[in-house]
């Protein structure tokens, strides 16, 4: 990693590249990265229900580095028919993916998730779920949904 690193901060000293961001990593890769380079962001990931690198989350708040969750809907397979994100998700009259991406944005002000969709009626839903507001008491639950991990 420190070859491939030693390249990217030549490539930013020559102002080819802006900002490196870092991809699957742990914490001691990041720690270890940034005695090298700065490090402008982390995609690892992470959801609702898969917490794998909170750690890693709570590093990035800590420095100020923006986490980014890969697979933050899980392709849709984040509800079971009784799941908490369902429940919340019909109290509030809202897709449970929706309420997936309204619980990242109130995770960690350094979250920003970049859902993908197909379909532009999805890309309304994701869009429409930076507006949401989740009670204390729904994003309690909802971070029962992560198990041991959970925060």
């Amino acid at each position: 990693m420190d070859h491939q690193l030693g390249a990217l901060k030549d490539l930013q000293a020559e102002g080819k590249i802006k900002h490196i961001g870092l991809s699957e990593v742990s914490v001691r890769q990041l720690q270890h990265a940034r005695t090298i380079v700065p490090i402008a962001s982390v995609q690892n990931r992470y959801s609702v229900t898969d917490r794998g690198s909170e750690d890693v989350l709570d590093y990035c708040e800590q420095n100020d580095i923006v986490f980014i969750p890969w697979f933050p809907l899980a392709a849709g397979q984040l509800t079971g028919a009784d799941s908490p994100l369902r429940r919340v998700a019909a109290q509030k009259n809202a897709m449970p993916s929706q309420v997936a991406l309204a619980w990242l944005l109130a995770r960690s002000p350094v979250i920003v998730p970049i859902p993908g969709t197909s379909k532009v009626a999805h890309l309304i839903e994701n869009v429409a779920a930076a507006t949401m507001t989740l009670t204390e008491d729904e994003f309690n639950t909802l971070n029962q949904m992560g198990g041991e991990s959970a925060i």
